[in-house]
């Protein structure tokens, strides 16, 4: 059986990239399949120190780091998974803060002991990858904010630094019309489908 992990750096509870999230869960799970939702804004993760102790043992396998939150059961919850949501709202151009602070946590997915001038991907050669959909919303028109905006680049980075390959792309442009925006039927039913790209 397939076990889907949802990771979403989303600040707002129910929002538009919430809604587009939850689509694609209830989806899978109408369908018998596994799903863990991690809200990062409820997830312990302090900031990356840069300490690189995560990243001086070879091998295949995430080092382990040493700050003492929720990120080393996080990566035992990735590395137990067989595919991947990656979810974030577009701010400034990018993911979330609270995204991007789990994304540089994602080092220990790298190997780069000291005197190497840049890191190895433990995941890099791992064939079949795992696969992903990648999530975002943003103000602007999505088209515009899809391709001028580095959020994809981003969700798609940290799929590919796990062992993923992105299967679909959602970009919900427009999503600060209203206060509580909600998700065209059209919209709806581009989700419905797209999670069954990864089972």
């Amino acid at each position: 059986m397939t076990k889907v992990l949802a990771v979403n750096g989303s600040y707002r509870d129910d929002g538009v990239t919430d809604k587009a999230v939850d689509i694609l869960i209830q989806t899978l799970l109408n369908q018998g399949i596994e799903v863990e939702y991690i809200h990062l804004r409820d997830h312990p993760i302090e900031f990356c120190l840069n300490c690189r102790e995560c990243t001086q043992q070879a091998g295949e396998k995430p080092g382990k780091c040493v700050i003492d939150d929720g990120l080393n059961e996080l990566v035992e919850k990735i590395e137990s998974a067989d595919a991947y949501i990656f979810a974030s709202p577009t701010n400034f151009g990018s993911v979330t803060a609270l995204y991007k602070r789990f994304m540089e946590r994602l080092v220990v997915y790298g190997y780069w002991p000291w005197g190497e001038k840049f890191p190895l991907f433990r995941k890099a050669k791992i064939h079949p990858k795992k696969k992903a959909i990648l999530v975002s919303s943003s103000a602007a028109p999505g088209l515009m904010g899809r391709w001028l905006f580095g959020t994809i680049g981003q969700l798609k980075k940290s799929a590919e630094t796990v062992g993923a390959k992105p299967v679909a792309v959602l970009f919900t442009g427009m999503a600060a019309s209203k206060p509580d925006q909600e998700l065209t039927e059209t919209k709806i039913m581009d989700i419905q489908q797209m999670a069954e790209k990864l089972v």
